[in-house]
Order: structure tokens, then C-alpha cells, then sequence
């Protein structure tokens, strides 16, 4: 038997959602950008090990949003590419590229870890 513990990501999805909601984004996009934040969120969890991920929300003059996902360990993520349709896993960056505009991943300035992030633009 094998026990997760998963962090709690409700405030910061809360948060993204609030942040989104008080500028006008339709619910599509909220849902898109909460998807996104969760699938960086797990990753940081399950393949970082980090406990508890560090997110920040930043809106870009009320038409981009951009969210980074800080964790502790220095491996850049890349996407998977697999042959087999029915592997359970391995296709959440795949998932962040199509539900975003934009994303990708950099080295903490200070110290270990790195940050993942991605950016999605508000309909015109």
C-alpha cells in the first residue's frame, strides 16, 4: 500500500481564480488556467518531491495572466514523447502547451530548484 500526501492547491487556485474573475475572464479560460496550474502544481509535487510549491500569479495589464510554479529540484522538465496511447501518465506538459499561449521553465536564481511557468492571453 503505498500513501500520498498530496499539498493542498485550493488557495492557489483559489487565488487564481479570484485574480481572474475581478477583471472580467470568462469561465473557459479560468477553467484552462486552473487546469494548467494544477498539472505544474502536481508535477512540482510528484516529480520535484517538493512538499509544498511555491505559486505566483501575476497579471500582465488584465490581458495575460502568468503562472510560476517554484519547486526544489534543478531538472528542467521536458515533455514526453511515447509511442504507447495507453501509458497513465507523462502528458501533463503536453496538456499545459495546448491549454496555454504560452510556457516553459528556468532555473531559480538564487539557490536550487527551478520555476515553471505559463501564460494565457485574455480574448479580445
Amino acid at each position: 500500500m503505498c500513501a500520498l500526501n498530496p499539498p493542498d492547491w485550493s488557495a492557489a487556485r483559489e487565488a487564481l481564480r479570484d485574480v481572474l474573475a475581478a477583471v472580467g475572464w470568462p469561465d473557459d479560460l479560468i477553467r484552462d488556467a486552473e487546469l494548467a496550474l494544477h498539472e505544474l502544481f502536481v508535477n512540482a509535487w510528484r516529480h520535484a518531491g517538493s512538499p509544498a510549491p511555491t505559486v505566483v500569479v501575476s497579471l500582465l495589464a488584465d490581458r495575460t495572466v502568468r503562472v510560476s510554479v517554484a519547486d526544489d529540484s534543478p531538472v528542467l522538465p521536458e515533455p514526453r514523447t511515447s509511442a504507447d496511447p495507453y501509458e497513465l501518465s507523462g502528458r501533463g506538459l503536453h496538456l499545459v502547451r495546448s491549454l496555454t499561449d504560452r510556457f516553459g521553465a528556468a532555473p531559480l536564481k538564487r539557490g536550487k530548484g527551478k520555476f515553471v511557468w505559463f501564460e494565457l492571453d485574455a480574448v479580445a
